[in-house]
């Protein structure tokens, strides 16, 4: 059984993608936003991280909004994106 090619992980993803569609939805240079930086400082809001968690999902990673509400800074969401990465991946090779 396949998964459909919308949620299929992407190999492309990387922090740097992440920092970029943080930046984008906060419209502010990528430069500007820090490992460790509060991105609710920044101007996330809730409605705003559901937008990234709903496009993050259709890329084929695994997260949760309330593991990034626990720790808005992008270091914490990478790590929760290459753990859900990590279990997509076992995931599509048990099928």
């Amino acid at each position: 059984m396949t998964t459909p090619a919308s949620i299929q992980p992407t190999p492309e993803f990387t922090r740097e993608t992440m920092r970029a569609d943080i930046a984008r939805i906060l419209h502010e240079s990528p430069e500007d936003i820090g490992d460790d930086d509060s991105l609710i400082d920044l101007g996330l809001d809730s409605i705003r991280a559901m937008t990234l968690v709903t496009r993050w999902r259709d890329r084929g990673i695994a997260i949760d909004f309330s593991q990034l509400a626990e720790q808005p800074c992008l270091s914490h969401w990478w790590q929760l994106a290459e753990a859900g990465t990590g279990a997509n991946l076992q995931n599509e090779q048990a099928r």
